[in-house]
């Protein structure tokens, strides 16, 4: 029977989970989404979905969905409200602290898994309805550094080709990423390359299952990947692998990098990461030497307090072999949620409007405010960590928190809580409730990516279309009709019918994005920059790099230690990351069978120190750190390297992130998850069989 028989309603869409940017066939029957399978035409995926995109559906179903707005009564408790009074109840709320307070006591955050067109109409909201350039996404928390050294490094934030670049390579890096969890068609993608004939090299603290395909695993300590970078560049250097032509016509500031590395010959960078330095020359002589070869990076680059830092040396090193703007000599970073490339792209953003656009250019600035019908100031608002800052000191009084989980997602999560508990007035708009609305005085039913259109950016720049398959349930909203009504009720009227008109403005105030258009993105997307005849960019940087004088830059940067590190009181380092099960904070994932595939998590530990600590497989164990504490069972495993732990944060009531103090990265404030330095020791009903626990050698 054909799919027009037998479903209600079908559309071809994209996944809202990872930033892989799946093409997906939804089909609906009764405004229910019955099935998904994955399109035969999809650019990045090629016929293939994960159990997330294919499987992880029913929670668009959920009887706890939120449907109606609620209201905080006096008693304590959320009571249903009306569209009309919620509204009218933020637009007092917000008038009255931006007239009483100033427009910058008032923050907001956009969703990175929502729309660039839902993201954009939140960044204009801040900007023009409440007058403030405090918004920002949750990029800020994962691939800020990624963004801000590649925009150094090259000129562009984003990645420097496509997915299928790796195909086309001859040999790739893959660091601190663990993509068949995380990004599993993407890795699936890799695997599939090696078993053609990839030289893979894996560079992760725990062996990953790609370095099960790869010729080549490195075990770095947390905290030691620019010493990793710069002792592969050191190679490359002394051995004569650098290409030179390349670097004359194309780049400047070589000279003060390769005196650095004089400083990182392997046995020196043995000694601080732990890498045998055979296997980190052999490693660079793999990159080197091969035709085309790809660097690809995740959180475990980026999550430290120096990873804008090592993404800049990511780039350092592959201007030094010339593998830039070619086929299969990609710069990759696998971005975590479907839209956090799009969400910084469309302005989200405490220091930048669309593409990138400085606030304090005075030019762009104009544009912008003639567009709008609005006056801006010049300086840049709060990032994350510090509106959270703000709020605890009593100077910020309101946010308005869309599509990010904060009390759950963030580090420092008491100091988070505490924020929240200090603001005087919190919007929340979700698709259900969570750890952060229990601080919200209003929260708004929204949609989740089946119940809305627009377009998403994936980790390889790709627009592509999204297609409501269902309506939003109850009396929930689309997120751009929500944000548009809010604006509206504070005074500034966006002149949008549908997200295709969004779209357009963009286009008109966004150099890098003037041809692109609804119509244009059509079944296989387009890659920014568009050009305004719609010719898209699957590479960058062929003939000149996006910097004044059109030549890369490279950044002289040496190894510092990282923000924490084991002691006598806290002697292993715990390493967070994904499971292949569940996304982010779980609050799709856990409301569908994939809770029955993994119903809890655990904390893997090397059976060297678990026989220390006289754990074992199954024991349930407290970890504590210099911030919080928290208990989960243990499973004991060879894939964690001695003095490591790892656990993932998919799960509320585990509260990983108590354990993350506030060390983030220099430059953009990305918090350091990847290093916490922790004490692990069994639970006391199981202690009384052990005894006095030694530090660790």
């Amino acid at each position: 029977m054909p799919p027009s028989e037998r479903f209600d309603h079908d559309v071809t869409t994209t996944c809202g989970y990872c930033g892989v940017g799946c093409r997906l066939e939804a089909h609906a029957v009764d405004g229910r989404v019955v099935s998904i399978a994955p399109a035969l035409d999809g650019p990045a995926n090629r016929g293939h979905t994960c159990l997330k995109g294919r499987f992880a559906h029913g929670f668009s179903r959920k009887r706890e969905r939120l449907r109606t707005p609620l209201i905080r009564a006096a008693d304590g408790d959320l009571r249903a409200a009306s569209w009309d009074e919620a509204i009218a109840l933020i637009a007092r709320e917000l008038s009255r602290i931006r007239d009483t307070s100033g427009p910058d006591a008032i923050a907001g955050l956009a969703s990175s898994r929502a729309t660039n067109e839902d993201c954009y109409v939140m960044q204009r909201l801040m900007r023009a309805a409440i007058g403030t350039h405090n918004i920002d996404n949750c990029s800020r928390v994962c691939h800020s550094p990624t963004s801000w050294a590649l925009r150094q490094s090259f000129g562009l934030s984003g990645a420097t080709g496509s997915f299928d670049d790796i195909e086309h390579a001859d040999a790739a890096i893959l660091i601190g990423a663990n993509p068949t969890e995380g990004h599993p068609v993407a890795g699936a993608r890799i695997k599939q390359a090696t078993l053609r004939g990839l030289q893979l090299v894996t560079i992760d603290p725990r062996r990953i299952e790609l370095s099960d395909y790869g010729v080549l695993h490195l075990s770095p300590r947390p905290g030691s990947n620019a010493a990793v970078m710069l002792g592969l560049a050191h190679v490359v250097a002394r051995d004569g692998l650098v290409d030179h032509p390349f670097l004359d016509a194309r780049t400047e500031g070589y000279d003060a990098v390769e005196d650095l590395l004089a400083d990182y010959a392997p046995a020196d960078v043995q000694r601080i990461s732990g890498i045998p330095a055979g296997d980190l020359e052999r490693a660079a002589h793999i990159y080197a030497e091969a035709e085309n070869a790809s660097l690809l990076w995740g959180l475990g680059v980026t999550e430290h307090k120096y990873g804008s830092e090592v993404v800049r040396l990511i780039c350092n090193l592959a201007l030094m072999c010339g593998k830039v703007g070619r086929p299969g000599s990609a710069l990759l970073p696998l971005r975590g949620q479907n839209n956090v490339q799009g969400s910084s792209d469309m302005g989200a953003l405490p220091d930048t409007f669309t593409g990138y656009q400085s606030v304090a250019d005075e030019d762009v600035a104009q544009r912008f405010e003639a567009r709008w019908g609005v006056s801006m100031k010049r300086e840049r608002g709060l990032k994350i960590p510090e509106m959270f800052d703000a709020a605890v000191a009593g100077e910020l009084k309101a946010m308005y928190i869309f599509g990010e989980d904060v009390a759950q997602t963030d580090p420092n999560t008491t100091h988070v809580v505490a924020a929240l508990d200090a603001l005087e007035f919190l919007v929340v708009q979700d698709i259900f409730c969570n750890e952060t609305t229990r601080y919200a005085d209003v929260v708004l039913p929204a949609s989740s990516f089946l119940e809305k259109r627009g377009t998403f950016t994936n980790a390889e720049r790709r627009i592509q279309l999204v297609e409501a398959a269902i309506e939003p349930p109850g009396e929930a909203r689309t997120d751009f009709d929500i944000l548009l009504a809010v604006s509206a009720a504070l005074g500034h009227e966006m002149p949008f019918a549908s997200p295709s008109d969004a779209m357009d403005e963009i286009a008109a105030l966004t150099p890098d994005w003037a041809g692109v258009s609804h119509e244009r993105v059509g079944r296989r997307g387009l890659q920014w920059p568009v050009a305004a005849d719609g010719t898209d960019s699957p590479i960058l940087y062929g003939s000149r790099f996006e910097l004044p004088g059109g030549r890369a830059r490279f950044a002289a940067l040496p190894y510092k230690p990282p923000g924490s590190e084991a002691d006598d009181e806290f002697p292993l380092v715990l390493v967070t990351g994904r499971r292949l099960e569940h996304y982010n904070a779980g609050t799709m994932t856990r409301r569908t069978g994939n809770l029955e595939l993994l119903p809890s998590d655990w904390l893997e530990l090397h059976p060297d120190d678990a026989a220390r600590l006289w754990v074992s497989d199954g024991d349930l164990v407290s970890v504590r750190s210099a911030h919080g504490r928290i208990e989960l069972p243990a499973r004991v495993t060879e894939r964690i390297e001695p003095g490591h732990v790892f656990t993932a944060f998919h799960f509320p009531e585990v509260r990983t992130n108590l354990l993350i103090g506030s060390s983030a990265d220099v430059n953009t404030s990305c918090p350091e998850y990847k290093v916490v330095a922790v004490d692990v020791r069994p639970v006391a009903e199981q202690a009384s069989r052990m005894p006095a626990i030694a530090a660790a050698p």
